[in-house]
């Protein structure tokens, strides 16, 4: 094979660089976001959880996307949901805010939910996702408040986050209530911008020592 010219060395290996940076990026960790929209308030949730760590509790029944801030409640998709998992063996936060239990307009995608407080009946902190669901796997949802804000449904705006295991990658559940705190919050595009400044100097660098020669 031909070697590459000297003057095309130090473009191609920079290339080789920013590819990397952008094709080892980890999956990123369950996290759902609660927006005021218009008049609205909608939750999106995204990503992929790792059980291990967990215990499996058994199956979870009755499904439907809500709130209740003050238990630490929230369960995001579509509805009715039948067929859950229930899993326990996690901490954080209590509550993440004071409202009472209020049920979304609209839901839709895959079911997750979190329980952190006790409710009647003695069952304390819960995660529920689809039956069988297995580690690694991409969840996508949502839900819809009609007419709603967050001193409506009685939630504090901030990041919350409940976690498991040894601290591995996706070992949590991420609220976030306001765009406070969003995982990867344009980190990966300033990357991107600074790689491709990086690549315009470099390649005039090599222009005007082409133009020397």
């Amino acid at each position: 094979m031909k070697a590459l010219p000297k003057k095309l060395l130090p473009l191609t290996l920079f290339g080789i660089a920013v590819t990397s940076l952008f094709s080892v990026q980890p999956a990123q960790a369950y996290t759902v976001t609660l927006e005021q929209v218009g008049s609205n308030v909608v939750a999106t949730g995204s990503g992929a959880f790792n059980l291990v760590g967990l215990i499996l509790s058994g199956p979870g029944t009755g499904g439907v996307p809500l709130v209740q801030a003050n238990t630490g409640l929230i369960q995001i998709g579509a509805a009715p949901h039948p067929n859950l998992d229930a899993y326990r063996g996690f901490t954080g936060p209590t509550n993440f805010g004071v409202g009472t239990q209020i049920l979304a307009n609209i839901g839709s995608g895959d079911f997750v939910g979190l329980r952190q407080g006790t409710v009647l009946g003695g069952v304390g902190a819960l995660l529920f996702v689809p039956t069988g669901y297995v580690s690694g796997t991409t969840l996508l949802d949502s839900m819809t408040f009609n007419n709603a804000t967050f001193a409506s449904l009685g939630v504090t705006p901030g990041t919350y986050v409940w976690s498991w295991g040894n601290g591995l990658p996706n070992q949590n559940f991420t609220l976030t209530i306001g765009g406070v705190g969003v995982p990867d919050g344009g980190t990966t595009v300033s990357l991107l911008g600074f790689a491709l400044l990086g690549l315009a100097a470099l390649r005039r660098k090599l222009s005007f020592q082409g133009g020397k020669s």
